[in-house]
């Protein structure tokens, strides 16, 4: 009698197979209240890895981190209408304090926009305090109605950017640059994810912005996933919150600003950009465990021989760790690190051992062979760039493929079922969004003929992307 696979295959279902992986590989569980998280610690040293290389890029960039309150007055989100009614529907609200009513109920914040506003107001002066570059790594809630651990929760962790400039001009050059040296480059050189770069469109904007930039990346499953935002909130919440300063002629003018975050949601995206029926596959520039040493037998000599292969890999720059655990099994073993996509195991055993060798696996590719033991740390240093590159390659053309350049509504609807669908912009502008979502479809984003950021969605000969998305 066959053996029941561990996990869902991908093809029978695939939000069950979303749902197996990140259970079995110890990423996350549900919380106690309802659409709620707990992150496990495999799954949070997946996110600090993230973190750690984004908060380098976002520095790079010539933004600092800063703290501002979890709770927002309500009366701040009042004062932008646009804002406060694209998120109205998502607010958790604080009544009650103390045991006692509140005068001013609180908003637990779902993004700090309007705080921040208050205060970029106090500290910006003259035209020498500009530009202000902030970043926050912090926690926001919504209300979800059909919550899915990391993809959407009703409280996840995040970076949320915001800036004041003194010119329009600069503003949407920092949105571009956070969106194209941040974002798009942490996203293919670090997760080896491949996104489209566009502008949203009005109907896509956030609530309160002039312009939505996004990365837009391709799920296993066909479907899309916006993986970052930036935004160009032109002087909407610097009119609102008195956000003005002196210019270089003393005269008084109102700043131009931004915003744009990334949140866990990458982690949903790195499970379905990489993972496959064994379970994740994880690129090795983001590893937090690169090789795993993976002992068959203590025997003659074998676990000491896997200990010195340890530091030697550690000596070489490898993150590795040593699995000893001969207690259980050597097959339950090998299929649990499978599942949690160590990009690279090495099988140590006295009967390999005793010719001087020992077994490389890839992750990727499931391919294993044997190499002399005193080559393996070369062998690795070499190979982890490469999986990384293959992973990439992979992910792209898997993309491609299911990308279809389409001459109607109703043929982008048809290739949406399976992929992404490519299509004038110029076809669907007028009345073909709406037509669109009745099959639950949405424009993803607008680029120029070639692949460029859009001035406006009104520039002539605009491409739109369009998919069914998470």
């Amino acid at each position: 009698m066959a053996k029941a696979p561990i996990l869902t295959p991908q093809t029978d279902d695939f939000p069950r197979w979303y749902q197996d992986v990140v259970a079995k590989a110890e990423l996350a569980e549900n919380g106690p209240a309802r659409g709620s998280m707990v992150i496990r610690p495999y799954g949070y040293a997946l996110w600090e890895r993230m973190q750690a290389e984004e908060d380098l890029r976002i520095k790079a960039a010539g933004a600092e981190n800063c703290a501002f309150p979890l709770f927002i007055p309500q009366s701040y989100l009042a004062r932008e209408a646009d804002h406060v009614e694209g998120f109205s529907h998502e607010f958790w609200t604080v009544t009650h304090g103390g045991g006692k009513e509140l005068e001013e109920p609180l908003i637990v914040r779902p993004t700090s926009e309007t705080v921040i506003g208050e205060y970029m107001g106090k500290w910006i002066q003259s035209y020498r305090d500009l530009p202000l570059l902030l970043n926050l790594w912090n926690n926001v809630t919504r209300y979800e109605l059909r919550p899915r651990l990391f993809l959407r929760t009703t409280e996840f962790l995040w970076q949320e950017g915001h800036t004041a400039h003194a010119t329009g001009e600069d503003s949407n050059a920092y949105a571009e640059q956070i969106l194209r040296d941040v974002y798009a480059d942490f996203m293919v050189n670090v997760l080896a994810i491949p996104v489209l770069t566009g502008r949203k469109t009005a109907a896509e904007r956030f609530p309160g912005a002039i312009n939505t930039l996004a990365c837009e990346a391709m799920m296993g499953d066909g479907k899309a996933l916006q993986m970052g935002t930036s935004h160009d909130l032109g002087q909407n919440f610097a009119k609102v919150f008195d956000i003005t300063y002196l210019d270089a002629s003393g005269e008084t003018q109102h700043c131009w600003t931004t915003s744009w975050g990334t949140s866990t949601r990458m982690v949903g995206g790195l499970i379905m950009a990489h993972g496959d029926d064994a379970g994740l596959v994880i690129p090795p520039v983001l590893a937090p465990i690169q090789a795993v040493v993976l002992l068959v037998r203590d025997e003659d000599g074998a676990g000491d021989a896997a200990e010195a292969l340890v530091a030697e890999l550690k000596a070489a720059g490898v993150k590795v760790r040593l699995d000893a655990q001969v207690a259980t099994s050597f097959g339950r073993r090998a299929t649990d690190w499978e599942i949690k996509g160590v990009p690279v195991r090495i099988e140590v055993g006295p009967r390999d051992l005793a010719e001087g060798m020992v077994t490389i696996g890839r992750r990727d590719t499931g391919e294993k062979r044997t190499a002399p033991i005193g080559e393996v740390a070369h062998r690795v240093t070499n190979l982890l760039p490469t999986i990384q590159s293959d992973l990439l390659a992979t992910a792209t053309k898997r993309r491609d493929d299911r990308t279809v350049e389409v001459a109607s509504v109703e043929d982008a609807v048809e290739a949406a079922k399976v992929g992404f669908a490519k299509i004038a912009w110029d076809l669907i502008k007028d009345g073909g969004e709406a037509i669109l979502a009745r099959d639950a479809i949405t424009v993803r984003c607008l680029q120029t003929s070639d692949g460029e950021l859009p001035a406006s969605e009104d520039a002539p000969d605009l491409v739109a992307y369009v998919a069914r998305s998470y």
